[in-house]
C-alpha cells in the first residue's frame, strides 16, 4: 500500500494568504508516478486538510475568507502540521489555547513546519529551544530577541531541523513544501510537482 500523509494547514485571522495556500498547493498536486494530478484526493500521497481554533470563518489578509475544515475539537490526527505566518501572529502568540494546540500536536506529528513568522508561534510553544530557525526577513530581530535560544539564520529559504522545518516569508513556504515532498517521495516525485504547478524551482538545492 502507498504511504499517504494527513497534513494540517493551521488558520486564524490575519493569517498571510500565500504562507497557507503555497504549501497547500504544492501537497495537493503532489501525486505519485501512476496517478493523474487531477485524480481523486484519496489516492495522492497527501491529504491536506484546514483547520483552526474555533472551525469558523477565518479572514484572512486582504479581505480573503476561508472556511476550515475543522476546528480544534473535531481535527484528525495530523501527520504534517503547518503553522503559517502573517499580520495575525502578532494576537495568537499571546493565544494560550493555539500555542497549546501546537505544543500538543508536535508530539504526535511526523513533522511540525512553519512558513514566515509561524516560527515565532512554534517558539513560543518552545518548541525551538537551541535549534536553528528561519522567518521573515522583516521579523528576524522579533525572533531573536524575543526568544533568544533559537538559533536564528538569516538569508535561506528554509531550516530543517529533522521533526521541525520552519521557513522564510511568503513565498519561501513553497521551496519548504518542495524539500519536505522530496525528503518523503523523493527528488522526481518533487521535481514532477513542480512542472504541474510550472513552479521554477532547482531541486539540486533543496537538501
Amino acid at each position: 500500500m502507498k504511504q499517504r500523509w494527513i497534513v494540517g494547514i493551521l488558520l486564524f485571522d490575519e493569517v498571510e494568504v500565500l504562507d497557507f495556500a503555497g504549501p497547500f498547493e504544492v501537497f495537493s498536486v503532489t501525486a505519485y508516478a501512476d496517478q493523474s494530478p487531477g485524480g481523486s484526493p484519496d489516492e495522492k500521497p497527501f491529504l491536506v486538510k484546514t483547520v483552526s481554533e474555533n472551525g469558523q470563518t477565518v479572514n484572512a489578509r486582504n479581505g480573503l475568507k476561508i472556511v476550515p475544515d475543522y476546528s480544534f475539537e473535531d481535527a484528525p490526527d495530523f501527520d504534517i502540521v503547518v503553522v503559517p505566518g502573517g499580520w495575525g501572529t502578532r494576537k495568537e502568540i499571546e493565544n494560550e489555547r493555539v500555542i497549546g494546540w501546537i505544543r500538543e500536536r508536535n508530539d504526535q506529528v511526523q513533522l511540525m513546519t512553519s512558513v514566515c513568522t509561524g516560527a515565532l508561534l512554534l517558539a513560543k510553544a518552545g518548541l525551538l529551544h537551541q535549534k536553528k530557525a528561519t522567518t521573515h526577513w522583516g521579523s528576524y530581530d522579533w525572533l531573536e530577541n524575543q526568544f533568544p535560544d533559537v538559533k536564528v539564520q538569516r538569508n535561506v529559504k528554509f531550516v530543517d531541523e529533522d521533526r521541525i522545518v520552519t521557513s522564510g516569508g511568503i513565498s519561501a513556504g513553497i521551496n519548504m513544501s518542495f524539500h519536505v515532498v522530496k525528503r518523503l517521495l523523493g527528488k522526481e516525485t518533487a521535481q514532477r510537482t513542480a512542472r504541474r504547478m510550472e513552479y521554477d524551482i532547482d531541486l539540486d538545492d533543496i537538501v
